[in-house]
């Protein structure tokens, strides 16, 4: 047996459809453009604090160099004999870390810092 919707139903799942699709739209539009930023500590001193909004390439001392591109932060090149933060994955507005540690180079993706609010506390899973 097949079921006909009548007129009610159909204009109550259209409805539903509608407003998901108007909240899926609204989200989107509101995280887009919104990068974060990386940290990048040399030795356990920060080195400086990088847009991911902003294509640029950064040279880290005379060991490393990190690239930003497309929202995504990432390790060019490096010195280090292994070049295992060169094979890490990319970091982006998500967060992330990429680590050399034979050079001590540690870079961290900060999540939304663009978004103005940067205090916010850390969420700690043991406590």
């Amino acid at each position: 047996m097949v079921k006909i919707l009548k007129k009610k139903e159909i204009i109550f799942i259209s409805a539903i459809l509608i407003l998901a699709l108007a909240l899926w739209g609204g989200m989107s539009f509101v995280n887009k453009g919104r990068h974060g930023s990386i940290k990048i500590t040399v030795d356990g001193q920060e080195y400086g604090t990088y847009s991911l909004s902003k294509d640029q390439i950064i040279k880290i001392n005379d060991t490393n160099v990190c690239e930003i591109k497309d929202g995504k932060a990432y390790m060019l090149s490096a010195d280090c004999p292994d070049h295992l933060c060169m094979k890490q994955k990319s970091i982006d507005e998500k967060g992330g870390t990429i680590v050399c540690l034979p050079n001590k180079v540690v870079i961290e993706g900060n999540k939304n810092s663009d978004s103005g609010d940067t205090n916010q506390p850390s969420i700690d899973a043991v406590t």
